[in-house]
Parts: structure tokens; C-alpha cells; sequence
């Protein structure tokens, strides 16, 4: 009998076809990793590589709060404060660039790939051009598969495709590392050296069923609630950066089953920096040159975790094989959730968030629900204000907590 066409089949074999790894005779070949953290914020990033077994060769950074704790976590290792003047990178296995997410995000202006600050990725492809380093680890929003139509997706991998690279990108929620932060960011990883999808797609453990978490504790943002709203099981939702001048804007986390006035709480900065995977008090040494309050939530906020860094850069020493089934995608088409291409073909991934899943500790454990200071009574009306007024469902119990927590507060 004639065997019907098997598309899935199809696909996988024209993408096995496709990627044809070539090495580079001019560059580092041994187990040495090197590398080059543009964009480094306050190293988060850099730390996971590191403690997946690589070491910072530069680092480069702008922002005067953010160099601070870089000088001080990274002692010794070269600093360049503008990446426009940046001549060449050095001679590294990888180059990391976690690059502003100002222009992409939801919470950002929404400008695009070729505003002010998402734009200047374009220098990563800069130094790309006169140093073809191996491999090339970037990161960013969600919100970059969509906007405007995916152009920010389109725009990195065809200039990495110019550049004779091969690709291939995830979408990883943070608590797959275990911390209790609902994080989505896309990691793509590049390559001449390799297959990008050994490193990217040989993990794939699945989101937990909700039993996994805690049903009493939950994390949301007090800034929403009119026509969104920030919401996590057991986990707060991504870390910010604040305000645009400078207020931290913490999430807040309802503790159902807390005494009157307790229920509905925030978490300090030294939480926070946990929350992300960091020690705590990693940005302290950045209030010897600011004392506004926001400064370090920024730092937190704009901060890559750092686990799903250590997880990276543990498969870029050691990848693996993969056996997802792919599609092939038209250009055009909207970005899915994770994808590989080379030369112009693009091909979408089956796999999900959650590439491993060990250990998880719980938010209660991170958050000290019995000390963290109470939700002020003025953000919490402002929310309950939007709250009632909206369409959004809420999980049964939580509004009247709201409300109870007001009138606690306000009698205190």
C-alpha cells in the first residue's frame, strides 16, 4: 500500500537536511568558554555562565548603578561603558547580549527593533561582522514574537543568517529554575561551530499541573487590574523595573490564609534579587553611587535570571539530541514558541516553557509572609478601584481580602 504523506516526517527531514554545523579554523575549538556580556546589566547572564563553568572575558555596561556591581561581583574583568565604542570583541567562544527591552516590551514604549534603546542590538551584529565569534546567546521579551507583527524576531535572524549563522530560539518561563517568578523570555541561540538546537531543544520537561504549586499563595501586580492583571500560583509575575522616574513598583502577594491585615503584602528588594536567582543583596554595592529607592528594583527588574542562564550555558558544553516534531513556517507567519532556521528556512518546535523541572521552592519560602510590609492602603483602593470597575475574573475570595485589607489598614 502506498504510505501517505507524512508532513511532520517531511519537515524534520528537510530541517535535518538544512543545518550543516561548520566549524571556524580561526577561532577557539577547545573546552574553553570565553565570553563577551554585552549589555550585562548587573550579570545575570554572566553569573549563570559562570556557574555553568565559563568565565567573563568583557563586560560592557552603561549605567552607573548597574557598572557598580559589576566591578564589585566581577572583580578584574574589563569594562567597556559604551558598546557603540566598542572597536572588536575579543577573541571568545561566546558573546551574550541581553539587550535593552525598552523599544519590545508590554510595560515599555513599544517603539520596536529599531528604537533608541532596543536598536542598539544592531551593534551586536557590528562586532559580529568583524569577529565571527562561535556562538551567540541573546535575550528579550515575549512580547518581541508579536510586535509589530514579529519584525524584532525577523530582524535578528536575518542579519545572523547574513553573518552565516544558524539559529534557534525558546520561550522559557524562569520557574522551570526552580524560583517562584512567572518570567517569559525568549532565548535564542546562534551558531557556526554547532547545532543551536542540541543546546535548545534537548530539554523538555512540560509545565506542571497546577497541584505542583501552592494554593494558597498567589502573586499579582497592584498596578493593573482594570483590563489585565499580572497573576501567578505560587509565584509572583515577572520582576519590573519600575516606573519611568523611578518608582519601584514591587508585585504583591495575597496570602490567603494570613491574619486580617497581612493578607495582601510586598516583597523587599533582597527578596526580590532571590526572586531572580541571585543572592540577596547582589545590587547592594549599586547605592554607593544612587540612594533612590528604585534604583536596585530597576537593576532586579531588568535583570536576566539566573538560572535559565546556568541551564544555557550547561548545554552549550554539553548539547544533547532532540526529537521534537517540527513544522516548517512561511516567512511571514507569526513567530510560535520556539523555532530553528538556517538560510532563509524557518521551521517551529513542539516544546514547551519548562525545560527541566527540578526543585521548586515555593514563594512562601522566599517571601517572609509573616514580615513583608503590608500592601500601603492607598495602592490597595487604587487597585480595588480598577478591580471592581473592570471585567476581569478574579480567583474566588481574593477581592473581598482586597477589601478587608483596606478596611485593616485604614483602622490601624
Amino acid at each position: 500500500m502506498e504510505r501517505l504523506f507524512d508532513a511532520t516526517l517531511f519537515a524534520r527531514q528537510s530541517c535535518e537536511a538544512e543545518f550543516q554545523p561548520c566549524s571556524l579554523s580561526l577561532m577557539p575549538s577547545s573546552d574553553e568558554w570565553g565570553v563577551a556580556g554585552l549589555f550585562a546589566g548587573v550579570g545575570g547572564i554572566e553569573l549563570g555562565l559562570q556557574r555553568a563553568g565559563m568565565h567573563s572575558e568583557l563586560l560592557c555596561e552603561y549605567w552607573d548603578p548597574a557598572v557598580t556591581v559589576l566591578e564589585h561581583r566581577f572583580e578584574g574583568v574589563p569594562l567597556v561603558r559604551d558598546v557603540r565604542q566598542l572597536q572588536e570583541l575579543p577573541p571568545v567562544r561566546l558573546v551574550a547580549a541581553g539587550f535593552p527591552c525598552t523599544d519590545l516590551s508590554q510595560a515599555g514604549f513599544t517603539r520596536g527593533i529599531r528604537g533608541e534603546a532596543s536598536g542598539l542590538v544592531a551593534e551586536v551584529f557590528r562586532l559580529l561582522e568583524r569577529r565571527r565569534v562561535p556562538w551567540v546567546l541573546l535575550e528579550n521579551v515575549r512580547n518581541m514574537l508579536v510586535l509589530d507583527g514579529g519584525a524584532a524576531m525577523n530582524f535578528l535572524v536575518s542579519k545572523l543568517e547574513a553573518l552565516g549563522y544558524q539559529w534557534a530560539y525558546r520561550l522559557v518561563d524562569s520557574r522551570f529554575t526552580g524560583v517562584p517568578q512567572r518570567r517569559q523570555r525568549v532565548i535564542l541561540v546562534a551558531t557556526r561551530e554547532g547545532d543551536p538546537r542540541g543546546v535548545l531543544f534537548a530539554d523538555d520537561a512540560g509545565e506542571p499541573e497546577l497541584g505542583f504549586f501552592d494554593s494558597n499563595v498567589f502573586g499579582f501586580y497592584w498596578t493593573e487590574g482594570l483590563r489585565g492583571l499580572g497573576w501567578a500560583q505560587d509565584a509572583v509575575p515577572t520582576l519590573k523595573g519600575g516606573s519611568t522616574i523611578g518608582i519601584p513598583s514591587p508585585p504583591a502577594v495575597w496570602h490567603r490564609l494570613g491574619e486580617a491585615g497581612r493578607r495582601i503584602v510586598t516583597p523587599n528588594i533582597t527578596e526580590a534579587e532571590r526572586l531572580q536567582g541571585f543572592d540577596a543583596n547582589w545590587t547592594a554595592p549599586a547605592e554607593s553611587v544612587s540612594n533612590r529607592k528604585g534604583t536596585r528594583w530597576k537593576l532586579v527588574g531588568n535583570a536576566v535570571t539566573v538560572g535559565v542562564a546556568e541551564w544555557v550555558g550547561s548545554r552549550l558544553r554539553s548539547p544533547g539530541s532532540w526529537e521534537s516534531e517540527v513544522r516548517q513556517l512561511e516567512v511571514g507567519a507569526p513567530w510560535p514558541k520556539a523555532a530553528c532556521g538556517v538560510n532563509g528556512k524557518r521551521w517551529s518546535v513542539d516544546v514547551s516553557m519548562w525545560p527541566v523541572r527540578g526543585s521548586y521552592t515555593h514563594l512562601s519560602d522566599v517571601v517572609d509572609l509573616e514580615a513583608a510590609a503590608p500592601l500601603s492602603e492607598r495602592a490597595a483602593a487604587g487597585f480595588f478601584d480598577r478591580a471592581t470597575r473592570g471585567s476581569l475574573r478574579f480567583e474566588e475570595g481574593f477581592l473581598d481580602d482586597v477589601a478587608d485589607h483596606i478596611t485593616t489598614i485604614a483602622a490601624a
